[in-house]
C-alpha cells in the first residue's frame, strides 16, 4: 500500500477521534524520515483555542519532537484542505510537502479559495497534493455537518 494512503488513513483515524468529541473531523499525521513524529485532530471547541486545528497540534507535537521549530524534510497529512492560519503555519514551519484529502470549497487556502503556498514573495515553498482519499474525508466530514443540522 502506498504510503501516502497509510499515513492519510492513520490521519482519518484522528478525525473520527474529532467526530466522537463534537469537533470537526479534521485530523492530521506529521511525517518524518517515515515515522510519525506529530498529529492532532481538531479540538478548537474543547480547549477554548481558536488555534487547536489539526494541523497546529501535529506541528506542535513535531517540533517539540524535533526540539526545533523549522520542520524540514516533513510531509503533514492532514483529511480537509488547510485553512489560511494553518497554510501560513506550514510556510513558516519550512514542512517540506504536504498531503490532504477532501478540497475545502468554503475555507481552502491550498488550491480552493485561496492559493497561500503558491502566493508570491514567500521564502519558502510547500509542495502539495491535494485528494488523497478525498471521499472517504468529506464523507466523515458531511455525516458530521447532517447530524449537527438535526
Amino acid at each position: 500500500m502506498d504510503k501516502d494512503l497509510i499515513y492519510m488513513q492513520h490521519a482519518l483515524t484522528l478525525a473520527q477521534q474529532a467526530d466522537h468529541v463534537n469537533e470537526v473531523p479534521v485530523g492530521a499525521v506529521l511525517v518524518y524520515h517515515d515515522q510519525i513524529i506529530g498529529e492532532g485532530y481538531n479540538q478548537p471547541i474543547s480547549t477554548n483555542d481558536p488555534t487547536a486545528h489539526a494541523e497546529i497540534i501535529a506541528l506542535r507535537a513535531g517540533a517539540k519532537q524535533l526540539n526545533n521549530y523549522r520542520l524540514l524534510d516533513t510531509t503533514l497529512y492532514v483529511t480537509l484542505e488547510p485553512c489560511i492560519m494553518c497554510a501560513g503555519a506550514m510556510v513558516h514551519a519550512r514542512i517540506k510537502h504536504l498531503v490532504f484529502g477532501a478540497f475545502d470549497p468554503k475555507s481552502g487556502a491550498i488550491s480552493s479559495v485561496n492559493q497561500i503556498l503558491t502566493a508570491p514573495g514567500l521564502n519558502h515553498r510547500v509542495s502539495y497534493q491535494g485528494g488523497v482519499l478525498a471521499q472517504e474525508c468529506a464523507t466523515l466530514l458531511q455525516q458530521f455537518f447532517q447530524r449537527r443540522r438535526i
